[in-house]
C-alpha cells in the first residue's frame, strides 16, 4: 500500500503522464517540495527511474529522458517481440479464469460508448493478456518499455477508425488465444503491433 503514494511510484506517474515531459528538468529539492517529502527519498526514486531509463542525469539534477526517432523503433521493436511472445504463451498457458477475464474486458470495451473508455479497456486487455501467459519475465520487461515509451504517444492512436481496427486485431488474438491456436495468436499479435507502431510513428513524425 505504501508503495502507492511514494515518490517513485509519483514521480513515474508524472513522467509516464507526461506531466514532466522529455527534457524536463528535475531537481530533487524542488521535486521534494512539490511531492511533501525530503530530498533524500527523491534522489533514491531518481535513481531507480534513470536504471528503468526514463531519466539521465544533468548537472543540477535529472532530466526526462528524450529519445530519438530511432531509439523509439527500437523500443517498439522489442515490444513488437515481446508481445507475440505474450500471445503465444497466453494460447498455451492461459487457464479458464484467465479466458473468462479476457473474454468479459473485451465484451466490456465493446459495449462502452465513450472512445476514450473503450481504449483504457482495450489498454488493460492487453495487459490481462501478460497475465494469461504466466511469465513474470515478459510482464516485467513489458511495463518497462510502456513506461519508456509513454511520454512520447501522440493522440492520432485515439482516432475511432483506430479503435475499430483495434476492436477486429483483438477479437482475432482473443479468438486464437480461447481455441489454444498459438502461433496463429502470435502471428495476429505481430500484424497488430505492426500497424500500431507505424501509426505511432506517423503520428510523432507528423508533430
Amino acid at each position: 500500500m505504501h508503495q502507492e503514494s511514494s515518490p517513485y511510484k509519483q514521480l513515474r506517474d508524472r513522467i509516464t503522464g507526461r506531466a514532466y515531459p522529455p527534457g524536463a528538468l528535475l531537481i530533487p529539492a524542488t521535486v521534494g517540495v512539490e511531492l511533501g517529502v525530503s530530498r533524500t527519498p527523491v534522489r533514491e526514486a531518481l535513481h531507480r527511474l534513470e536504471y528503468e531509463g526514463l531519466v539521465v542525469q544533468a548537472s543540477r539534477g535529472y532530466r526526462v529522458r528524450e529519445r530519438t526517432g530511432e531509439e523509439l523503433l527500437e523500443i517498439y521493436d522489442a515490444r513488437i517481440a515481446l508481445e507475440s511472445a505474450v500471445a503465444f504463451s497466453a494460447a498455451t498457458r492461459r487457464s479458464e479464469i484467465d479466458l473468462a477475464r479476457l473474454s468479459r474486458m473485451f465484451d466490456d470495451a465493446l459495449a462502452t460508448t465513450d472512445p476514450e473508455t473503450a481504449l483504457g479497456l482495450h489498454r488493460t486487455w492487453h495487459h490481462a493478456l501478460r497475465e494469461a501467459a504466466h511469465n513474470g519475465t515478459i510482464g516485467e520487461l513489458m511495463d518497462r518499455l510502456d513506461a519508456q515509451m509513454a511520454p512520447f504517444e501522440a493522440d492520432r492512436v485515439r482516432a475511432p477508425d483506430n479503435l475499430a481496427l483495434i476492436e477486429i486485431e483483438h477479437r482475432e488474438i482473443l479468438a486464437a488465444v480461447v481455441a489454444g491456436e498459438a502461433e496463429r495468436a502470435r502471428t495476429a499479435m505481430i500484424a497488430h503491433q505492426v500497424r500500431t507502431r507505424d501509426l505511432r510513428i506517423a503520428a510523432m513524425a507528423a508533430r
